[in-house]
């Protein structure tokens, strides 16, 4: 079988969630199924020799080709939005299967067409999404599921929230849920106590902190977190440092201000990117994980966080509970109080703490890049007999 995949995702310069997983699908992949070959196919506009450098693991492989469509992707999406130009004019047509990891398939796909649809967080929450993008979506999407074989989503949730949306692609869902990469999130050992310390020097990170660490945007409700934060310490003054760590989104320089009002500028601490060889040590040397989000296709953060084997408070909301199960600490999105009496419960109860530490390492053990492969593996062949 020969296997074409939209790369876009995995060239980027800052990875995001959907970048790693298929980074985790696809490398998985290819180790259980060495005997296929694999197309990695990206557009550039001048850029490819930078694109091409993050794609050097996969072109070790002897099973693995690059194809670059000069042109600029940002371009060729807005022009199919109006104009079929096909795909395969720039890519060919000799695979099987092609698919595309980021909801759009374009029109003139060579093979069998799958696509990862990892939310409906454009039509639930239109309010949290960039304008660009929702305009792709809603000009796209449908269109793009039409030309689907089949169509990949990350949990049961998403399924259902598609064919709320989609009614018609329900017969041709598959759930593939996500993995953690244990080589890059598992606990750190004594040992590797001076690495936390210094990382914690060098971002002046206090010796107790709750971590939030992801891009900073609407949906991830950082508002609520950082008002539930100001009634914990003024109930408890000697509450660990809040540290909202990751890439600027949009729609958030009121989360700023909002620290400044509530007199937090000592108390909260933005990171902006993390560099991923820190992401580890900063997870490893957090006093709990807090994921406030309204809503997700899925939520890898809280699973990397439990592999690591640190706490965790994430919400009733979308896929979370599906993920995390019993093993965090679980509240309501919309409730201030809510979030800030599981912030007391992790900062008081030890207990706890060391409870959902092995609780959360079992349930991340669940999911692994492995199955997920195993489970798109099939989808690949079932889409051949359609």
């Amino acid at each position: 079988m020969r296997i074409a995949l939209d790369a876009l995702p995995l060239v980027s310069s800052r990875m995001t969630g959907i970048g790693y997983c298929e980074a985790g699908q696809v490398q998985a992949m290819m180790m259980l199924h060495p005997e296929e070959q694999y197309v990695l196919q990206f557009f550039d506009k001048g850029d490819g020799v930078e694109k091409r450098k993050r794609l050097y693991y996969y072109e070790q492989q002897r099973n693995v080709s690059v194809r670059q469509g000069h042109f600029s992707g940002y371009l060729y999406r807005l022009m199919t939005t109006a104009i079929p130009l096909p795909y395969r004019a720039f890519f060919g047509k000799d695979v099987d299967i092609t698919h595309f990891f980021n909801y759009i398939i374009p029109p003139g796909v060579a093979g069998k067409r799958i696509v990862t649809v990892h939310d409906m967080v454009y039509k639930t929450f239109p309010e949290t999404v960039r304008g660009r993008t929702r305009f792709m979506l809603e000009s796209g999407l449908q269109r793009s599921l039409h030309r689907a074989d089949l169509i990949v989503t990350d949990s049961e949730f998403s399924k259902t929230e598609i064919i709320r949306y989609f009614p018609a692609t329900e017969e041709r869902i598959r759930v593939v849920p996500c993995g953690v990469d244990k080589l890059r999130f598992s606990p750190m050992l004594p040992a590797a106590a001076p690495a936390i310390e210094e990382l914690k020097r060098r971002m002046h990170l206090q010796a107790n902190y709750f971590l939030y660490l992801g891009t900073l945007e609407p949906r991830k409700n950082l508002d609520r977190l950082i008002r539930a934060y100001a009634l914990l310490k003024q109930q408890h003054p000697d509450a660990p440092q809040l540290v909202l760590a990751g890439g600027y989104g949009w729609r958030n320089n009121h989360i700023y201000q909002l620290v400044q009002t509530l007199h937090l500028e000592d108390d909260v601490l933005f990171t902006e990117y993390v560099p991923e060889e820190d992401v580890q040590p900063l997870l490893c040397g957090a006093m709990a994980f807090v994921f406030p989000s309204v809503y997700e296709g899925f939520g890898m953060p809280p699973l990397e966080a439990m592999a690591c084997g640190t706490p965790v408070l994430t919400t009733r909301a979308a896929s979370l509970p599906e993920v995390v199960g019993d093993a965090a600490v679980i509240v309501d999105p919309h409730h201030t109080e809510d979030i800030a009496q599981g912030l007391e419960k992790l900062f008081l109860d030890a207990a706890l703490r060391e409870r959902l530490q092995k609780e959360g390492l079992r349930r991340a053990a669940m999911f692994s890049w492995e199955n997920a492969a195993a489970a798109l593996y099939d989808v690949y062949q079932e889409a051949l007999t359609r």
